[in-house]
């Protein structure tokens, strides 16, 4: 028999519920039911860990049914599910159902020996009997009362409902009379309050996902259609600016910094506070949330001018997690309950922060900063702490994690630069200082830094150096050389790049939009048109025409140059909003790339049409992703050649991107005319790391000598004729391009502001040199001293 468990903000109102449940079924029939609800006897709240012992409690091999009431009781049971052994995690579901009428359902089926999935589904329609006396008509998943309406939307920006999006729309609902709840469609998470901030955070909600979204009260259809409008526009998230279009008006731009270290490792003192009584803390705990806001508002409307409306909405995230009613009901009650204002706040933020960090996407996770740096400045304004960081002129600032507030209140012009602790390239504070023009460096670990001693970066290079013995004298040199070099490289953009001993390079641009293409200074072409990321965007699977006149558009901004169209790479942390997946437990690896299609081809054939179309035309390849087996790629010449043979003048390739592929290449390209390296997903596969994880960022380094070694083995054993090409992010630095053409790439694809500097270094490098290199990279013993050698070329 299941076991249950009832979460409430009130104990008494839990125990009743038990108790009227119970009354339903003998004593010897019912099953166990655990309760975790209030603070205390009287205090309302909910706890997660109380969840926790509640379900350990409650646990049994058949599963563990969980019951809630409203707001934070959701949040507060998804964190418990963190902290239980994850078997036991496994057998636990959380039921939308209505409290009262769900549990006396739930316990009576139960009673009888039913499955899990058999009294969720029951205690789900445990509505259904009081609508129809009353007359309802709601759909028996709905989470909330008759009378509400739905409908669904599609999450199509980049990173999904993250913070700015997110904010947008608790901004949006807030304007109406009505009461508007989410649920993750895929995932089953919620429903949650649309206006809560955290709320809506915990949804997890990434591109490709679909949301439904519930309203009720007297603007119940004006707030869904202001909500399907929003989803439409992408709910208004805009991208950062690229460094290059603001490094004129701010920071340098360069990768490279000296100056001595200002060192901010501590946390916000608190030994000094004096916590008064209930009414003054809550007091105290208004001001301060109302100083932080005026803070923030500043910040806010500065980013906007000095950097862009992207940057500045960071901002209105921040502003609205301060006003989520979600948290302030958990300081206040934590207040009541007898916590000072200080460890209310940190005990409200701190659970939401740990909610984010649990979180699947890693840009999601990256958000638990923001809660963070929120955190921080109430515990400033309620210690009357100094609101900014200002270090001397010329200074390196080390973090140990650089918030949005932080990079934006910097004197980008007076500042040498910013080395952070953590890992992540992600991060709104890195977003917001790199869009700055501040140079910067992140991951650099626990190393010790005295604060004033002279410290210096190389990003390019991956170096950190406190103290340096020449006096940073390297450092400043390799600076003015990087941005004479950055002046000449966009002069001669157009130019080839020849290397010293002849051998000429093609460097491709990698692109996601035709706007993408039209920047492209000085590209030979585009080595990776991300077709998942050109119609990213769709609601419904784009016509075959439609594709055609978007890959022409594209193929006309590199003026007949060669485009390789790489088919939709679906998958992992790329949705598709028209290609919905079934979750996976570990979707990257799960169903990615060409392996969807063997089971959905339709799809893939109408974009190989259109690539065949547009190949009759202009120059054009065509690359399948995420190949692993001989048989893929048989599969996938065999539905090209049901296009028809009018169009087969497109070449054929495929991406690299497993060690698998790359230990067969031989057999596996047969028959092929190229084949590129995706180094992205090679070397987070060879190295089990996910580099969007900070925990193991570190490991996942595309110079790593095994990840060099695979690409040395790809190009070694390619068929005859096969050519090579490179279109991760390996081959966006310039110092690792030089290494790629050491090994033997003759072709190389890079993000588009990076192609000049990829060419200008080409040119300088001498390949019989760089193949010397190359054979000793490989022999190194980690991707730190292959980095060395690189920079030495």
């Amino acid at each position: 028999m299941i076991g249950i468990v009832v979460v409430s903000h009130s104990r008494a109102l839990a125990d009743a519920a038990v108790g009227l449940a119970s009354e339903m079924v003998a004593e010897g029939d019912r099953p166990v039911i655990a309760v975790a609800a209030g603070l205390d006897e009287s205090t309302f709240g909910t706890d997660a860990a109380a969840v926790a012992e509640a379900i350990g409690a409650a646990d049994s091999p058949d599963g563990v049914l969980v019951l809630l009431d409203l707001g934070s009781a959701v949040l507060s049971a998804e964190m418990a599910l963190e902290f239980v052994d994850p078997e036991l995690a496994e057998r636990v579901k959380l039921s939308s159902a209505p409290l009262v009428e769900g549990l006396v359902a739930a316990v009576v089926t139960a009673s009888t020996g039913a499955s899990l999935d058999a009294v969720l589904a029951e205690a789900g329609r445990g509505l259904a009997g009081k609508q129809e006396h009353l007359g309802g008509d709601v759909a028996e998943d709905s989470p909330v009362a008759a009378g509400d309406t739905f409908l669904e939307v599609a999450v199509g920006n980049e990173h999904g409902l993250h913070a700015r999006p997110a904010a947008k729309l608790v901004a949006l609902v807030h304007g109406f009379d009505a009461a508007v709840t989410l649920t993750n469609l895929n995932t089953g998470r919620g429903p949650v309050e649309a206006g809560s901030l955290s709320m809506v955070a915990t949804l997890n909600a990434q591109q490709g996902h679909r949301l439904k979204v519930g309203a009720s009260g007297p603007q119940a259809a004006e707030a869904l259609e202001a909500v399907r409008q929003l989803a439409a526009r992408d709910f208004d998230d805009q991208p950062a600016a690229p460094v290059a279009a603001v490094a004129g008006k701010s920071g340098s731009g360069l990768d490279v910094a000296v100056g001595p270290a200002a060192v901010l490792d501590a946390e916000v003192e608190l030994s000094g506070y004096q916590a008064g009584d209930v009414d003054a803390e809550r007091a105290r705990a208004k001001a301060a949330r109302q100083a932080a806001e005026e803070q923030l508002v500043r910040l806010r409307d500065r980013a906007v001018v000095e950097v862009g409306p992207a940057e500045g909405a960071i901002f209105d995230a921040q502003i609205a997690l301060l006003d989520d009613a979600v948290q302030l009901d958990a300081v206040f009650q934590a207040i009541r309950k007898g916590d000072s204002a200080p460890a209310a706040w940190q005990r409200a933020l701190g659970a939401l922060a740990a909610a984010f960090e649990a979180l699947d996407d890693p840009y999601q996770r990256e958000r638990a900063q923001d809660v963070r740096s929120v955190r921080d400045r109430v515990l400033r304004a309620l210690i009357g702490a100094e609101e900014t960081v200002e270090p001397a002129a010329g200074a390196v600032l080390v973090v140990p994690e650089l918030d949005a507030a932080t990079a934006a209140g910097l004197d980008a012009g007076r500042i040498a630069g910013v080395a952070v602790r953590a890992a992540g390239t992600t991060g709104h504070g890195v977003i917001v200082a790199r869009s700055r023009g501040i140079p910067l460096i992140t991951g650099i670990g626990d190393v010790t830094v005295p604060d004033g001693v002279l410290v210096g970066f190389d990003a390019r290079a991956g170096s950190f150096v406190v103290d340096p013995p020449d006096g940073g004298q390297s450092l400043r040199t390799a600076a003015r050389d990087r941005a004479a070099e950055r002046e000449t490289a966009l002069a001669e953009a157009d130019r080839p790049a020849v290397t010293v001993d002849g051998q000429t390079v093609a460097v491709f641009a990698n692109v996601g939009s035709v706007q993408d293409a039209v920047d492209a200074r000085g590209a030979d072409g585009s080595g990776l048109v991300r077709t998942e990321v050109l119609f990213g965007d769709r609601r419904q699977a784009p016509s075959v025409e439609e594709q055609v006149e978007v890959f022409r558009a594209v193929a006309a901004a590199f003026g007949g140059k060669p485009i390789t169209i790489r088919t939709w790479d679906i998958g992992g942390d790329k949705p598709l909003p028209f290609l919905p997946q079934d979750a996976e437990a570990n979707p990257f690896l799960g169903e990615r790339g060409i392996r969807v299609f063997r089971r959905r081809p339709e799809p893939l054939r109408d974009q190989l049409r259109a690539i065949c179309q547009v190949a009759a035309e202009t120059p054009v390849q065509v690359m399948f992703p995420m190949v692993t087996t001989a048989e893929e790629v048989a599969w996938a010449l065999e539905e090209l050649g049901k296009v028809g043979t009018s169009s087969w003048g497109v070449k054929v390739g495929i991406m690299i991107e497993v060690p698998a592929a790359a230990l067969r290449i031989s057999s596996l390209a047969d028959g092929l005319d190229f084949v590129s390296i995706g180094t992205n997903d090679l070397t987070q596969y060879t190295t089990a790391a996910d580099r969007g994880n900070s925990a193991v960022a570190g490991l996942a380094d595309g110079l790593d000598p095994a990840v060099l070694q695979l690409i040395d083995r790809v190009v070694r054993g390619v068929p005859d004729g096969v050519e090579v090409a490179v279109c991760g992010d390996l081959a966006s630095d310039p110092d690792a391009a030089v290494l790629l053409a050491g090994l033997g790439i003759h072709e190389l694809s890079a993000v588009g502001p990076q192609v000049p500097l990829i060419k200008a270094r080409l040119r300088r490098a001498d390949l019989s040199v760089a193949s010397v290199k190359a054979a000793e990279a490989l022999k190194q013993r980690s991707a730190s001293e292959v980095r060395k050698l690189a920079h030495e070329l």
